[in-house]
């Protein structure tokens, strides 16, 4: 069986948690004691555990066991979670051979959340990398030599995902009940029917993000559409936007999360290909774990993919609210220009679609154009061309073989011809730029907000 990638969380005696992006049949159980290491190094590492259906610990020691604990966890799941892609994270647990006295030496801490939340959000521990380590980087027209920002190991197959600690307090820190907590800043702009601001938490002191959303809707729907967006608070990855709380006040809804100082990419295009590819990986990686958690996106686009000047890409604008969907169309209407052909036509959809909505996404960051012809009086003309027109195509002259081949087989107008999870994550294209330097981003995305600056102050 051909076993597709999926998410290894490695889960520490102190409860802090690791996520690792696996292919199964291109790690060693040598290579996942080294991945181990790098979250456990003052400690012995010679074998892991996992639980099997009977809730009882298996210990791995060698590549045998790692293989039966990998067919032990694909034969729990449905053939249907399988080919969407739609893959809980397994749990392994570290054997820890002596304790140091100094465990915590670099001052980790572990956020505690009270027990009425439904379930335990994912603590991630940072990678504290190797003094000699150097940085890979490509050359961006324009940018200076990158900053020494260690990346992933290259040498271990299927190299880490390492997710560093949120960088943002958790909700229950603030205690956001009301408006006047917050003092609005500034405006930074508008989305899904509502406008974004940034605010000041004024308890706290802490700058967050505030979408306001104006629904007229009744207690009950308020209640559904709150409860609905509490799955956030399960998403703790540095490739997705902190969630800190929604509340009504009134007929408006607030959706406070984490502030990025470097917006959405949709005013950055085009984008050089060594700074996409490595956005791109952070995309992808943050996809999958959502997909993990079994939450679809549905809104991918590049006004939904936010960067700071520290580099991370994170992704936001999540439809895990249907009523709060339904509730902004009854309201605003609007077509959107990334939805798969399946979505217009009103047919399931699932990973595909996803899929579709990043190529043309890509696409357009790349070239810094729409693919299709776009006549925002005629909304139909769009939705129609997506459906009955040739998909365009990146131009060979401007790009790499491997991204035109990446963009091209997400856009596919076939849901089943499309990438699949597993053939993004080993892409060639994406192999070359997994290599977990943020400082090329880092660098083009603070001379980038620099020129923008400096040509509307010239305007």
């Amino acid at each position: 069986m051909n076993q597709p990638p999926f998410t290894i969380r490695i889960r520490t005696e102190q409860e802090q948690d690791m996520d690792w992006m696996v292919q199964p049949n291109a790690i060693t159980f040598h290579q996942a004691l080294e991945v181990i290491a790098q979250v456990l190094p003052q400690t012995s590492i010679t074998a892991f555990e996992y639980e099997d259906e009977d809730n009882e610990r298996i210990t791995v020691r060698s590549d045998e066991e790692m293989a039966a604990m990998f067919q032990a966890y694909f034969e729990t799941l449905s053939e249907d979670d399988v080919q969407c892609g739609l893959l809980p994270p397994l749990i392994i647990y570290p054997r820890v051979g002596k304790t140091p006295q100094n465990r915590n030496k670099f001052g980790l801490k572990i956020d505690t959340h009270p027990s009425s939340r439904p379930s335990k959000p994912v603590q991630t521990v940072r990678h504290i990398p190797r003094q000699n380590q150097k940085p890979k980087s490509d050359s961006v027209p324009g940018n200076p030599a990158p900053a020494q920002v260690p990346p992933n190991d290259p040498n271990v197959a299927g190299a880490p995902t390492i997710l560093v600690p949120p960088t943002h307090p958790p909700a229950t820190e603030f205690h956001l009940q009301n408006e006047p907590d917050l003092k609005i800043l500034q405006m930074l702009g508008g989305g899904s029917g509502g406008q974004v601001y940034k605010a000041l938490h004024q308890p706290t002191g802490t700058i967050m993000a505030v979408k306001i959303v104006k629904l007229e809707v009744d207690q009950k729907t308020q209640e559904q559409i709150l409860s609905e967006l509490d799955i956030l608070n399960k998403c703790q990855s540095p490739v997705i936007i902190g969630f800190y709380k929604a509340f009504f006040n009134e007929n408006r809804i607030y959706i406070c999360t984490e502030f990025m100082d470097g917006g959405a990419l949709d005013k950055y295009a085009p984008i050089p290909e060594p700074v996409l590819g490595r956005m791109a990986v952070n995309i992808i990686q943050g996809l999958c774990y959502m997909w993990s958690l079994k939450i679809l996106h549905r809104d991918i686009k590049p006004s939904n993919i936010l960067v700071n000047t520290q580099g991370q890409v994170k992704l936001c604008d999540f439809g895990v609210s249907t009523q709060l969907e339904r509730s902004i169309a009854k309201t605003f209407i609007g077509s959107n220009a990334y939805m798969a052909p399946e979505r217009i036509k009103g047919e399931d959809y699932g990973t595909p679609a996803e899929i579709w909505s990043l190529g043309i996404s890509l696409f357009e960051l790349a070239t810094g154009k729409f693919p299709y012809k776009h006549n925002p009086e005629k909304p139909m003309g769009l939705l129609s061309s997506i459906i009955n027109e040739e998909t365009p195509q990146l131009s060979d002259d401007h790009f790499s073989p491997d991204f035109v081949n990446l963009v091209a087989h997400c856009m596919q107008q076939m849901p089943e011809d499309r990438l699949t999870l597993e053939d993004l994550s080993i892409h060639p294209f994406i192999q070359r730029h997994n290599d977990g330097n943020i400082a090329v981003i880092a660098s083009w995305v603070h001379n980038r907000m620099e020129e923008l600056s400096s040509n509307k102050m010239a305007s």
